[in-house]
């Protein structure tokens, strides 16, 4: 993890970190007879780029669909700025306000114009009013270089263009952290790059994000810390160089030279 702001080392006590924008604790999650999250615990600090590897059935998609509230968690904690979120007593459409997700499959809606697809949270859950949507979604849209496709529909943009309008649309409530779930596994090989390039820029900002990815060279270049999951726990995790390069466990090793080939 990237430490935080360390105490005076003159002081007589033990150097302590900021605490976390994103606590998992003791998560666990069942379909029925079928474990997929093991009380795994993970812990993501502001402006941390966090990426999630492991073979499907990890847990890594359901691990941010806990984070996001699409999935209830059967025990365990998930906070976000030091709030549990997974307090039934919360509006989940609040929280929600705050986390952005963008899903492998783009789920844009295709009657709607790519303005409308960007404005259409922001005025309908958020409230806010339609010419400062409006002109959110068309600074959001300049962004990540879509501007000129702000009249188009979803069908008229490629699959690389759908995604950045997706990445987009989560942008606009700008949250806190956003969560992006395999999100070139649907592209063409020749139209990764261009959404990979649009994280990396992202990452500059200091945007927070956890990536779950099958991109080893994305993680290898953007990721802060990568996490490796396993039968729906941490495994292992470390800095990319540690992870991805000199694995401590034979379980991340033996994943690495499934899936370099």
């Amino acid at each position: 993890m990237s430490p935080g702001r360390l105490r005076d080392p003159g002081l007589q006590h033990p150097p302590t970190l900021d605490p976390p924008l994103l606590s998992v604790r003791g998560v666990r999650k069942a379909f029925g007879d079928h474990v997929v999250l093991d009380g795994l615990s993970l812990d993501v600090r502001s402006h941390q780029v966090v990426v999630l590897i492991g073979a499907s059935g990890s847990g890594k998609s359901t691990l941010l669909r806990c984070i996001d509230l699409l999935e209830d968690v059967d025990d365990g904690v998930i906070e976000l700025e030091g709030q549990d979120i997974t307090d039934p007593r919360l509006d989940a459409n609040a929280v929600r306000a705050r986390i952005g997700m963008v899903f492998q499959a783009y789920n844009l809606f295709p009657h709607l114009r790519v303005i409308d697809n960007v404005t259409l949270a922001p005025r309908l859950v958020h409230g806010t009013p339609p010419e400062q949507a409006r002109a959110d979604a068309l600074a959001v849209l300049e962004r990540v270089g879509l501007a000129a496709k702000a009249q188009a529909f979803p069908d008229e943009l490629s699959g690389g263009q759908q995604q950045r309008v997706a990445i987009a649309r989560a942008l606009v409530a700008k949250p806190a952290v956003m969560l992006l779930d395999e999100v070139t596994s649907a592209l063409d090989p020749e139209l990764v790059g261009e959404v990979l390039s649009l994280l990396t820029e992202l990452k500059s900002t200091g945007l927070t994000m956890v990536v779950a990815t099958h991109e080893m060279g994305f993680a290898r270049e953007v990721a802060d810390e990568v996490c490796f999951l396993h039968e729906g726990r941490v495994h292992e995790r470390g800095t990319p160089a540690q992870v991805l390069e000199n694995p401590r466990e034979e379980r991340t090793r033996e994943f690495l030279r499934r899936i370099t080939g």
